[in-house]
């Protein structure tokens, strides 16, 4: 099965600071046939204001992986764990039995926002012991290649594990020749971060579009223009 989300379709929440787009039931916004998808349970789109964010606040049994986009966005936390997160890092924090961070825009009054991509999983267990791990991938970030970011798999070696088994993340920057060949996994998750593709049999998904699929089989991923993707894939 094919489920295609497009980016019109998605809740937003709107501050003086902070544009989110959701992809799934988040705070305010309850959608009881929209919840998840597998162990996939949320999956933001943030542009947060220059000097501003989210201050501290608390999590416990959610595996969070952020993807920064554009911009630097500051981390810190009750471990006593503090650190920029800049594109091309692959960051963790896996809340355990319970955290507190923070996460804000470190870039000056005058530039853009910070943009970045969260995602929450549910990990397999409850109650273990918080962790946060980030990773430079910039180096592998070659056009047509299916990059791991993070994974709970044996089958896919990626530089941060995640407490997650039978997932793993990746990142794919297509062009409009060969394409990238996606996981043949029960459950994929596509959103599309920037530019535009051309999915096979679902057609063109632009910037802010996802895909769900729910069979498993061979599929290609082209692009159109300057495309990044974001690939889950879930058990």
């Amino acid at each position: 099965m094919l489920d295609v989300r497009r980016s019109a379709q998605r809740p937003t929440t709107s501050t003086p600071w902070l544009t989110s787009r959701h992809s799934f039931s988040f705070g305010p916004f309850y959608d009881p046939a929209n919840v998840a998808f597998a162990e996939l349970v949320a999956h933001n789109d943030d542009l947060v204001a220059p000097g501003t964010g989210y201050d501290t606040h608390p999590h416990a049994d959610l595996e969070i992986v952020t993807w920064v986009v554009q911009g630097t966005l500051r981390h810190e936390d009750s471990q006593g764990r503090s650190g920029l997160v800049r594109p091309g890092l692959a960051q963790l924090m896996s809340a355990g039995r319970g955290i507190r961070h923070s996460e804000r825009s470190a870039e000056p009054a005058a530039a853009a926002p910070t943009r970045f991509v969260q995602m929450w999983l549910r990990p397999d267990e409850s109650g273990l012991d918080p962790s946060y791990a980030q990773h430079d991938v910039s180096a592998q970030l070659r056009p047509d290649t299916l990059v791991p970011l993070v994974s709970g798999t044996p089958a896919v070696d990626a530089p941060v594990r995640i407490h997650t088994r039978d997932t793993a993340l990746h990142v794919a920057r297509p062009t409009p020749g060969a394409g990238v060949p996606l996981p043949d996994a029960p459950r994929l998750h596509l959103y599309v971060v920037r530019g535009s593709v051309d999915l096979e049999g679902a057609g063109r998904l632009e910037e802010g579009d996802a895909a769900r699929l729910t069979a498993e089989g061979s599929r290609r991923l082209h692009g159109l223009d300057g495309a990044e993707v974001l690939v889950w894939q879930l058990p």
